[in-house]
């Protein structure tokens, strides 16, 4: 069972599941899910090989969507699901497979294709870091500093390291050999025919129209909106204008 950060308390309506990205965690979504619970349950998971979930030797879309379903069977059978990037790859797998189990769902930034892009070159920067030498996470900062120009995307990664322990909280050897299935998509035969938001930061371009045939052929009933000023990132860059988005949509 993965690992559950529950926030709020049951209500008639469903509770909403939160899957994330790649190299992210639970912890990521802790202030959207905390607002969020203010009217209904939100559970935020690690996904496997992430976070304090289980470590296994497989990361596939199928076994991240089985996840998914074991997660919402043990909350109640049915739930409204947001899934970012990889998370929401997982997401629109398991609402596929498993329709009666998805009431409505939300996929943030991403599409049901497959990626020419890696994030190679992060699991290449992580593994650089001389963890013997880091006692504060300035110090792995200091040390990522070299191989990651961007604060925010070190600050981001640095979230899954284990001072403590001198340890990363991710399963580099498996992320690393999946890589291309996780920047890829499986093929699907299946339809979820239930309501939809492809929800995506106006400045990203892993939405794109072109995307939007193959989006209307395996979820019908898709929505699209933008949230302005937004990168791939939107709900850590706009908080506030993706929990209104995502409640507008879910709060039905």
């Amino acid at each position: 069972m993965l690992e559950m950060q529950r926030y709020g308390t049951d209500t008639v309506q469903p509770p909403v599941l939160i899957a994330h990205g790649l190299f992210g965690s639970a912890r990521n979504w802790g202030v959207i899910a905390k607002r969020m619970s203010a009217t209904r349950q939100v559970v935020c998971v690690d996904m496997r090989n992430h976070g304090q979930s289980p470590w296994t030797d497989s990361h596939s879309y199928p076994d991240l969507a089985a996840d998914l379903a074991e997660v919402v069977n043990s909350l109640g059978g049915t739930a409204d699901v947001i899934g970012h990037s990889m998370g929401g790859k997982a997401a629109m797998v398991f609402a596929m497979t498993q329709p009666d189990m998805v009431r409505r769902l939300l996929v943030a930034d991403i599409a049901p294709v497959a990626y020419s892009h890696s994030q190679q070159s992060l699991i290449t920067a992580m593994r650089s870091i001389d963890l013997s030498q880091v006692e504060t996470r300035g110090d792995a900062d200091r040390q990522l500093a070299q191989f990651v120009d961007e604060a925010s995307v070190r600050a981001f990664l640095l979230q899954s390291l284990d001072v403590k322990a001198r340890a990363w909280r991710l399963n580099l050897d498996v992320l690393e050999r999946d890589m291309d299935l996780i920047v890829g998509f499986p093929e699907m035969t299946e339809q979820f025919s239930g309501p939809v938001l492809f929800l995506s930061g106006a400045m990203s371009d892993y939405v794109l129209p072109d995307h939007r045939p193959c989006i209307k052929a395996l979820f019908p009933k898709a929505r699209h909106a933008r949230i302005p000023q937004a990168g791939h990132w939107l709900h850590a860059e706009k908080p506030r204008e993706f929990e209104a988005s995502a409640l507008a949509f879910l709060n039905v």
